[in-house]
């Protein structure tokens, strides 16, 4: 029952906002900081990659990365986020969320720094070599999904949980604006140094040798604001949740959030015992008794994140046509390889400034005023909307004078993904199941999200291609066409409204409540 609440937690659900919310905040979004730098950096620097590594003397056109290269530079780290969202996730609920805070940190600087320091005698050895690194640097990202967000529903008051972790979820804006920034900055130092011809002017001229150090120092930045923050991840204390209700240390839990809150709390060991004691704190993962209790919940996470990022990455596919729409990007073969960076960074920082970047700050003012499913539902719905509007009349769209009125279609697909589905199928999985299981669903969650990353960034890049065989992307075979994929990702929209209704409310109940963990065989009522 609700009165059984641990005085702990009670007071920690009614603290008022302090400065340690707002250290938890930057401590723990330095993690999704990183992985937005990571994910956006490397869009980033492909096509330089491209050109370094796979220009052919004589080419009428620079070198890009082969499919199945380009494929395995962008997608490892997908595939290493999501073990390490399974393995992290599990390890933090048998280890505790510190213990295990530190080494998702230390690999994510270690392997940033790492990736650009990639080796090799040809071309396939310096791609395989970056490639091994960024699989273990996406193994770091994905184990800071699950202790991230647990750790700051666990710390958070519950009148302001939901901003509190939309917040730390929104810490990627920075990393997306922080990627486009440096890159921006490092391409036009070595642009004004070297001043280059174009590809056209002199093939062989426009790409220096120091062109190779570009691409490095931009992977490399991102390990600088993690690596800065890694003393005071190691001094935050566990959450009084896992010490209480996991480890059942009721003095340690009542010391830790005493020093926290600055307050006087009591150690209550018997009622922690009693707690422990009770059918709902005992279950398994793999239970009946968790499938009666959270399984349509664990579905309902699980499928909403899946469908969400398979239409979230897929939109990347289209940034191209964005870029080209506005003569952002010229072709390739009138700049030389840094300009080329230069232009590509201008883009997609614009991009996500005007449109990204303030979807997660609206998701944040107003999470836990209208609520976490009415903010999905409608992110959802907007998206199918715009999906449609774009797809249906597409053809429409690709005409020159009615570009404008794409670019805006395209930038508020991505507002509603921020301001919607993106930020509340993170911010749900870390309040509505038990703390001995929070991290581990948490993980199982946002790995099924990165599946459908996966999903949606290489099924999707094969699927937009051109029906006709002659104006397919070289090393691409024929796909449904540009139209018939949005038509199908407006589908997926649809379905993602659709689980939504799988997900229930956490808005204004402390974690107990919103997991049922207060809640007996002898006092639990009929429904959700």
């Amino acid at each position: 029952m609700a009165g059984d609440q641990l005085k702990v937690l009670n007071a920690l659900d009614v603290a008022k906002i302090q400065l340690y919310h707002f250290t938890a905040i930057v401590v723990a979004g330095m993690g999704f900081f990183t992985d937005a730098y990571d994910l956006f950096s490397i869009s980033l620097v492909t096509k330089l990659l491209g050109r370094i590594y796979y220009t052919e003397p004589g080419a009428p056109k620079p070198g890009t990365l082969p499919p199945g290269v380009s494929s395995s530079v962008t997608g490892v780290a997908l595939v290493g986020t999501l073990a390490g969202q399974l393995f992290f996730g599990w390890l933090g609920d048998k280890m505790g969320r510190k213990k295990v805070y530190g080494i998702t940190l230390l690999l994510m600087v270690v392997c940033s720094v790492a990736s650009g320091l990639s080796f090799g005698s040809s071309p396939k050895g310096v791609m395989a070599t970056l490639c091994f690194f960024r699989f273990w640097l996406g193994f770091g990202i994905g184990g800071d999904y699950p202790l991230s967000a647990t750790i700051m529903s666990e710390y958070a008051n519950k009148k302001t949980r939901g901003a509190f972790i939309a917040a730390v979820f929104a810490m990627q804006g920075f990393g997306i604006l922080f990627s486009g920034i440096i890159s921006l900055a490092v391409s036009a130092g070595f642009d004004h140094k070297y001043n280059a011809p174009a590809y056209e002017d002199n093939a062989a001229a426009s790409l220096v040798p120091q062109a190779d150090y570009i691409w490095r120092i931009i992977l490399m930045f991102g390990a600088l604001p993690a690596a800065l923050t890694y003393y005071w991840r190691m001094k935050m204390p566990e959450t009084a949740r896992y010490t209480a209700l996991v480890a059942k240390n009721a003095k340690q839990a009542a010391q830790d959030m005493a020093n926290v809150l600055n307050v006087e709390l009591e150690a209550e060991e018997e009622k922690v015992q009693k707690l422990a004691e009770r059918k709902s704190n005992s279950f398994g993962l793999f239970s009946k008794e968790f499938v009666r209790r959270h399984g349509l919940h664990l579905f309902g996470t699980t499928s909403t994140w899946f469908l969400l990022d398979i239409a979230f990455y897929s939109q990347n596919l289209f940034q191209k046509d964005v870029f080209s729409a506005v003569g952002w990007i010229p072709p390739a073969k009138t700049m030389n390889a840094i300009e080329e960076v230069f232009r590509i960074s201008r883009a997609q920082t614009l991009i996500a400034l005007c449109s990204t970047v303030p979807g997660y700050w609206f998701t944040v003012a107003f999470i836990d005023i209208i609520g976490r499913f009415a903010i999905q539902l409608m992110g959802f719905f907007f998206m199918t909307v715009f999906m449609f509007a774009i797809a249906i009349p597409y053809q429409h769209w690709t005409e020159k004078a009615n570009r404008i009125g794409f670019i805006i279609m395209y930038a508020l697909t991505f507002f509603f993904a921020n301001f919607g589905p993106n930020a509340t199928t993170f911010v749900v999985p870390a309040e509505i199941f038990p703390a001995r299981l929070r991290s581990t669903c948490h993980g199982i969650s946002a790995a099924a999200g990165k599946a459908g990353a996966i999903v949606g960034a290489y099924g999707f890049l094969y699927a937009a291609q051109s029906k006709d065989a002659s104006k397919t992307d070289a090393g691409y075979p024929p796909g449904i066409g540009v139209r018939n994929s949005l038509i199908v990702l407006g589908v997926i929209n649809v379905l993602g409204m659709l689980c939504t209704f799988a997900v229930p409310e956490a808005k204004g109940k402390s974690l107990e409540e919103a997991s049922r963990e207060d809640i007996d065989d002898q006092d639990e009522c009929v429904g959700v």
